[in-house]
């Protein structure tokens, strides 16, 4: 007989262990060794041993079920009506439950069997759960094999003699699998379970610390039973989007604010005050501005977080009804969890991913909105799952004996894997796939009836929390310019210092000396610079909002409004954007004919002609398919093509709440009104069935089941809907099966793009000339095509189709072969042309855009042909440019030639597609982005909502340029973020963009105005006022370095207090500030001459020249007024002070006045208010003034005469320069 395994010395969990194992020879334990845990990347539980005496016999009867080996045993092996109970394993350190443990779930394998030898021979009795998780694992045998612990029942009878391996089965059947046993497992019942065994001591080994600490927990896939708590725990459905909590708020503001360079600086300046030996004034003097500073940042962030906390609470705390075997109870969104059964009424928001089990509406289905999920305004048509839909009331649901499986949390809103498992009363299962249909993702609003879910995701794991990306915080190129100047200032501060630190001389404690003449020249970086800009920038938006030329436009971001000022390129989506996103049908080409608006009559007389001819029931129609169709044939079974395959629901806005279950005669009264609306995830087609209608042949009502269509001649033709195929973007076709009720003729109809389609039909010799025909005229184009099939033929199809649907490994590839089994051969029926019409004004805006010298991108997902031709008829391309079409290239070596043939071209606007860009951007990035940076056009197709982004990203790496973006929908949201300034529209395809977005707009046109008036005025106020605030701190630190000097180098400041505190604030503030209301031209005139944007690209207003010239005014200014001072004051040094100072004030307020170019009323009184105050302070402030002096001519002629030898040269250079080299925006006034 085979030697059992050895194991380690026994632990405190064998010796528990042992003491409630059953007795045997040898007195061991049934539990060989405690559950491991290690890191992820190995088995989470790596083994579970048993080890018996080989001396053990058994004395199993057979005849009354003992001896067997102990079997997983599925859900069709239970005793019927039995109800399962559900345990959950607990590790033996944390008491968590087994199916919280990080990694793969531990399957079980046999390793051999304790028999007696009679029956079983000698064999090694160790039972091991073994993982198929590890490094090395089948990915086919794990996904299937996989088990998990918590799936153990109590035991009732039978001793545990053996396990044999699992049966392979699917994840979701082994959420059901029990472990049946007897004596042993009675015995590992009752240490698991039981209160009263002993509990084995917590452990927590060094490889489990980073579970805790550095990982976040790993996604897992779960069954819920209908009915029943949920063991296993997962993340609680609270909503926060807050970015603080009340303990660190403090903490995390402050670090944002002194990360700055600025605020920094300025925090170890005001430190410093503390050391006596340092200080040179009173504190506030440092600690005022600092901390005007710092309050009003928190105060902003504390507003901003306050109401997202509000948000949020008013989120949380929205009352659902959920149903419990209790009854009805209501809980707010915070409490429900994963496995409760929630109502959500009409009207109402989902409040967790939920599988829908039941609705009002007796089709079991219901529409939802999905607006702030996906960007789409189309309602969505979600179907219960049938077996749950059935029970006659909502209580009945909780008596279904089911299980809902779930594959782990993804961010794909549009796919969904999961399976419901249901046990009848005589024990046996049926399964049912469930899919995107058959779930209520969060923040979707059910639009119609009353809606029963279930919960299978909740909080952080819900869909629409996975896809919320943290936008990145944008700084502009203003901020990140004036940040590399003050670091200059700070430079120049040193060397400052340092140069009258030598002159003075390295005596006694120089150091003290040196740190002095640094604070002293402090002011050299202004701390209300950053003030300054922000309460700009804030008026900057409040007055884009304001602006009635642009109405609805929203500035959601207050930190980069400068930016649009200096846009170099703006990247635009197409559909919805460029476009209406409105369709109307244009065209219908058959092959031999094509119908446009001027022959649209022909065909709704000849499809009065089809439906009179229509066959009666009974009639075959074998002889008619195989007779030579006419033009009346041809048209008749076009138009039922397109009334019949889509995915279209008409909603009928007489209809109220009260009338979801009303009879079919006031339905039919209803339908005879025609007041009817339709609903789709796709306004194509509704432009088709909205056309069709128009022909003659109506959808009247459509459930999940069934379809009715009015004919020409008034009768109701009914169709049976036997299968859906839904659009996606990989398959780019949709399909659908019906039977004719009253022919009980089978047809496959199929609509899709001509790239695939052309593949499906039979061979024509004019499918692709017409597509490219009616793609040069700028129309959305669709190929419908059909099949008849016979009863055999659909049953065998049937069968196939259903077994792809149940399999959980790689479904979407199964089903999509069988789909395709079927597209062979298909009857070519037509060819349709919908139009997507421009936006009001798009082609003057994007004149405007290009004369200003900003490139205009088009990043579409359309093909290539409708997005050349919506290029060309908006003008994105203009008419003397050529237009250079990128061959599709899949190798380096394609793309390489192809690049060199664009190389050769001039002045040649892109077309290129996605894959090709793919392979571009893989082996040749640079030269790639070399070529289309210098296009003055580029339309990318085929883009991917990634792709977009990718090109932003890549423009503004390869370039350094400003980056726009434009886009409204939710494909656009990563591109809107990527981009140096985002911009989003509101329109047909919902608020995501726009929510998203730094901006916000209600059409394109509007963005000319945005740019060239609002991002102009913007940027030169900014400009202006930062210069400024930097001359206010050079002309006074000018002024300390000449004191210092002249004083014997004393480290002593200039202005004592208060003076110090006001002359940054109340003497020049307003003044200063009033600079936010200058421009240099009107709006009319930006928008009349764009070229005058082409200077504000070139970054000019703001650059190292300007600069370096307001340094030199500022030194020369405070030269004049310092040494001035000194050479007029007679007695005392407070005259000094107060000529100085008043000088110093009035050449400030005479500067602004310079600097303004356009006078406003709010100006005037600024200055007025400056002064005023100024006066009373002269008054009042007894200890920095002599008010004997002050009441002197003597005062008031030096301190005039040195204001104007300050002032006066430079209003003479300026009245020059405007003469002799007047800007360019002067010539056009």
């Amino acid at each position: 007989m085979d030697q059992p395994t050895p194991k380690p010395a026994p632990s405190a969990f064998d010796r528990a262990a042992g003491e409630h194992a059953p007795g045997s020879a040898g007195g061991t334990s049934l539990v060989g060794e405690c559950l491991e845990l290690r890191p992820r990347g190995h088995s989470a539980i790596s083994r579970w041993s048993t080890a018996s005496s080989t001396a053990s016999s058994s004395t199993t009867s057979s005849g009354s079920g003992h001896g067997e080996h102990a079997r997983l045993l599925g859900p069709a092996h239970r005793s019927p009506g039995r109800s399962p109970t559900r345990v959950g394993l607990t590790d033996c350190w944390s008491g968590r439950n087994a199916d919280q443990v990080d990694g793969p779930v531990p399957a079980v394998t046999a390793l051999g069997s304790n028999s007696s030898p009679s029956t079983s021979g000698s064999a090694p009795s160790d039972v091991m759960y073994q993982s198929f998780g590890g490094p090395h694992e089948d990915p086919d045998r794990a996904s299937s094999d996989r088990i998990p612990l918590h799936a153990l029942t109590s035991p009732d009878s039978t001793s545990l003699d053996s396990l044999t391996p699992a049966a392979h089965s699917t994840p979701s059947s082994g959420e059901h699998r029990r472990l049946i046993g007897a004596t042993a497992a009675k015995s590992t019942y009752a240490l698991l379970s039981s209160d009263s065994a002993p509990r084995p001591p917590r452990r927590m080994s060094r490889s489990m610390w980073p579970s805790f600490c550095c990982r976040k927990r790993e996604f897992t896939s779960r069954t819920v039973w209908i009915g029943r708590d949920c063991l296993q725990k997962f993340p609680p459905n609270v909503i926060r989007n807050q970015k603080y909590s009340v303990f660190t708020f403090v903490p995390r503001v402050l670090y944002n604010q002194f990360k700055f360079f600025l605020n920094l600086f300025f925090l170890l300046m005001a430190c410093s005050q503390f050391i006596p030996q340092l200080r040179i004034g009173y504190l506030y003097t440092y600690w005022g501005p600092l901390g005007f500073v710092i309050s009003i940042a928190m105060i902003r962030e504390a507003i901003d977080d306050f109401r997202r906390f509000k948000r949020d609470r008013e989120v949380n705390r929205f009352r659902y009804v959920k149903l419990t075997p209790r009854g009805k109870v209501s809980v707010t969104s915070a409490e429900i969890k994963v496995g409760d059964i929630v109502f959500v009424e009409k009207g109402h928001r989902v409040p967790a991913d939920m599988v829908l089990l039941k609705t009002t509406e007796h089709a079991g289905s219901c529409f939802v909105r999905t607006d702030q999920l996906d960007g789409e305004t189309d309602w969505k048509l979600k179907i219960a799952v049938p077996m749950t839909q059935k029970a006659s009331t909502d209580e009945a649901v909780l008596n279904v004996e089911a299980s809902i499986y779930a594959e782990k949390p993804q961010k794909d809103i549009h796919s969904f894997i999961g399976k419901i498992t249901c046990v009848n009363i005589n024990g046996h299962e049926a399964e049912e796939s469930l899919n995107i249909e058959n779930t209520l993702w969060a923040n979707t609003v059910v639009a119609s009836g009353k809606a029963l879910g279930i919960v299978i995701y909740s909080g952080p794991e819900c869909r629409a929390t996975m896809n919320n990306s943290t936008p990145r915080s944008k700084v502009g190129l203003l901020d990140q310019e004036l940040n590399q100047l003050t670091k200059l200032l700070f430079a120049a501060t040193l060397a400052l210092s340092f140069i009258l630190m030598c002159l003075k001389g390295f005596d006694g404690p120089w150091y003290f000396y040196l740190f002095r003449f640094v604070l002293l020249f402090s002011y050299l970086i202004p701390i209300s610079l950053r003030v300054n800009l922000d309460m700009g920038k804030i008026f900057y938006s409040w007055h884009i909002q304001r602006d009635r030329d642009i109405p609805g436009t929203v500035a959601r971001s207050t930190t980069i409004p400068e930016e649009l000022g200096r846009i170099n390129y703006l990247l635009s989506d197409k559909t919805g954007t460029l476009t209406q996103n409105q369709m109307v049908f244009k065209k219908l080409h058959l092959g031999t004919a094509a119908y446009s608006l001027d022959t649209f009559d022909e065909v709704s007389q000849n499809l009065t002609s089809y439906y009179r001819a229509y066959p009666k029931s009974g009639e075959s129609t074998g002889q008619k398919s195989r007779m030579r169709k006419t033009a009346t044939t041809r048209i008749g079974e076009a138009v039922k093509a397109l009334a019949l395959c889509h995915n279209v629901t008409p909603v009928f806005e007489d209809e109220s709440s009260e009338q979801d279950q009303q009879s079919e005669a006031d339905r039919q009264s209803v339908l005879s009104r025609g007041v009817v609306t339709y609903q789709a995830a796709s306004p194509d087609e509704v432009a088709l069935v909205t056309w069709s209608e128009a022909m003659g042949l109506a959808l009247v009502d459509r459930n999940l089941s069934s379809m009715k269509l009015r004919t020409p001649n008034g009768q109701i033709v009914s169709y049976s809907i036997l299968q859906i195929f839904p659009f996606t973007s990989e398959s780019k076709r949709m399909g659908i099966i019906v039977r004719d009720d009253l022919t009980n003729e089978i047809v496959f109809y199929v609509k899709g793009a001509d790239t695939v389609m052309t593949f499906i039909v039979q061979y024509n010799d004019w499918l692709e000339e017409e597509v490219d025909n009616m793609a040069r005229e700028g129309l959305r184009t669709l190929v419908v095509a059909k099949k008849t099939l016979h009863a055999d033929q659909y049953h065998d199809f049937e069968q196939r189709y259903n077994a792809a649907k149940l399999s959980v490994v790689n479904r979407s590839a199964q089903v999509a072969a069988v789909i395709e089994s079927l597209e062979r051969d298909m009857e070519l029926l037509s060819v349709t042309g919908v139009e997507d019409k421009l936006q009001d004004n798009v082609r003057n805006t994007l004149e405007v855009l290009r004369n200003a010298g900003i490139k205009v991108w088009m990043l579409t997902g359309d093909k290539l042909e409708t997005a050349t031709c919506i290029a060309k008829s908006s003008r994105l391309v203009s008419r003397t440019q050529n237009i250079h079409i990128f061959r599709t290239v899949t190798s380096r070596a394609e793309a390489h030639q192809e690049l060199n043939a664009f190389r050769r071209k001039q002045d040649a606007a892109l077309v290129i597609k996605g894959d090709s860009l793919e392979i571009c951007l893989e082996f040749y990035e640079h030269e790639f982005m070399e070529l289309v940076t210098a296009c003055p056009a580029v339309v990318c197709c085929r883009c991917s909502p990634e792709q977009k982004a990718q090109v932003v990203r890549l423009i503004g790496a390869h370039t350094g340029k400003i980056t726009a973006a434009i886009g409204d929908g939710g494909n656009d949201v990563s591109m809107i973020q990527a981009a140096c300034a985002g911009i989003g529209i509101v329109g047909k395809e919902g608020m995501q963009a726009s929510l998203a977005a730094d901006f916000s707009l209600t059409q394109f046109s509007h963005v000319a105005r945005l740019m060239l008036v609002h991002g102009r005025n913007s940027y030169k106020r900014s400009a202006s006022l930062s210069q400024f605030v930097i001359h206010r701190g050079l002309i006074i630190t000018t002024m300390q370095a000449i004191f210092s000097a002249v004083f014997y180098f004393s480290s002593v400041s200039l202005y004592q207090g208060f003076l110090m505190v006001g002359y940054a604030t109340v003497y020049t503030m307003f003044p200063v500030f009033s600079l936010v209301l200058d421009r240099d031209v009107p709006g009319r005139t930006a928008l009349t001459y764009p070229e005058l944007y082409k200077d504000l690209t070139k970054g000019r207003s703001l650059s190292y020249k300007t600069f370096f010239v307001w340094n030199l005014i500022s030194i020369y200014q405070g030269g004049v007024i310092m040494f001035g001072a000194l050479l007029l004051f007679e007695d005392e040094f407070i005259h000094v002070v107060s000529i100085s100072f008043t000088a110093l004030i009035m050449t400030e307020l005479i500067m602004v006045a310079l600097t303004i170019r356009t006078w406003h009323l709010l100006m005037v009184l600024a200055e007025l208010l400056s002064i005023v105050i100024y006066i009373l302070s002269l008054v009042i402030l007894k200890d920095y003034f002599d008010a004997e002096f002050i009441r002197t001519t003597d005062f008031l002629w030096k301190t005039m005469v040195i204001t104007a030898v300050s002032c006066l040269p430079l209003y003479i250079i300026k009245i020059l320069r405007k003469r002799f080299s007047p800007p360019s925006y002067v010539k056009l006034s």
